[in-house]
């Protein structure tokens, strides 16, 4: 069973940037398409963007342009390089595959400041 470990979320200001990792341990992670999810505050959890074991990427329209998802699969890991951040991107992060989600890990909180 993979284990899922999320990191790098902070408080910014709007306009900045903060890049976050997901630490994917298990030995299928090579193979499997991942996601960085989202879930604000009274908000259902959202796909924002996902990556094939290929890297082919895949995003949702509010974060278009400002978000880039990439992988690593030497070291078992997903990043998620966020720019040009608004307030409603202020959210609870979390990475899992795609399409078919395992067990959640503890998130990371990005809190964005207007």
């Amino acid at each position: 069973q993979v284990q899922l470990v999320e990191s790098g979320g902070g408080l910014v200001q709007a306009g900045g940037s903060l890049r976050l990792s997901c630490a994917a341990l298990g030995s299928t992670f090579s193979r499997n398409a991942m996601g960085w999810y989202r879930q604000a505050p009274g908000k259902q959890r959202e796909l924002v963007a996902r990556i094939s074991s290929g890297s082919i990427t895949n995003y949702a329209d509010s974060v278009k342009g400002r978000f880039t998802i990439s992988r690593d699969n030497v070291k078992n890991i997903v990043y998620l390089q966020m720019t040009s951040l608004k307030s409603e991107d202020t959210a609870v992060y979390y990475c899992n595959n795609w399409p078919r989600v395992t067990s959640w890990g503890q998130g990371t909180q990005v809190t964005v400041s207007s």
